[in-house]
Order: C-alpha cells, then structure tokens, then sequence
C-alpha cells in the first residue's frame, strides 16, 4: 500500500512559478513510475510529465521548455517545477505512481489546485 500527497498549489499570475511536491509513504519502496497528471474542468485527465527511477522522463509538449520533473529517489518523492505559467496551466494536478514496472498497481493522491489568473 502507498499513501501519495501532493502539495504546493495555488493562485499564481501569468508568468510565475510553483514547484508542486508529491511525497510518498508505505510499504513499498523505490517506486518505479512517478508522474504528474491534470485536470481541468470539462476535460480529461491528461498526463503532464513523468518520471522512472532509472532516470527516463517526459513531457506533454504543451509544459516543454517551462516545466521540470525531478525526484529524491531516497525519498519516493517527486517533484514538479512549474514555470512561465499560462492561463490554460489551470487545472487539479495529481500525482500518480506505479511501484513496480510492468505489473497493473497504481496510486494516486486526492490533487492539489493550481490556479493561474490576474
């Protein structure tokens, strides 16, 4: 079982920052997959940037170049650095992990709001 929180939210104007933060705990250790995921109203939940704990990440196209996904594999946490933010960056975002590669297991926290207005 693991417990997953996220946290760092927030209203912030066009063109700040947010780091989100998604810490882990429970039984099970060095998870494999951690990723971060939105939402926002009227739309599916898409995934924004993931991360393995061999090093291997990616982005949607719509955050490359302004957001970063990193993680403190000692910690199971992963973390997102949001930056030049939009408008459209609007959403809940979770956070999402899967321990073990290849097998069907997967967490997630309850999200957290991440609001960008004037």
């Amino acid at each position: 079982q693991v417990q997953v929180v996220e946290s760092g939210g927030g209203l912030v104007q066009p063109g700040g920052s947010l780091r989100l933060s998604c810490a882990t705990s429970g039984s099970i250790f060095n998870l494999y997959y951690m990723g971060w995921y939105r939402q926002s109203p009227g739309k599916q939940r898409e995934l924004v940037a993931f991360m393995t704990s061999d090093g291997m990440s990616n982005y949607v196209d719509s955050v490359k170049g302004r957001f970063t996904i990193s993680r403190d594999n000692s910690k199971n946490t992963v973390y997102l650095q949001m930056n030049s933010l939009k408008p459209e960056d609007t959403a809940v975002y979770y956070c999402n992990t899967k321990p073990f590669q290849g097998l069907d297991l997967t967490y997630w926290g309850r999200g957290t709001q991440v609001t960008v207005s004037s």
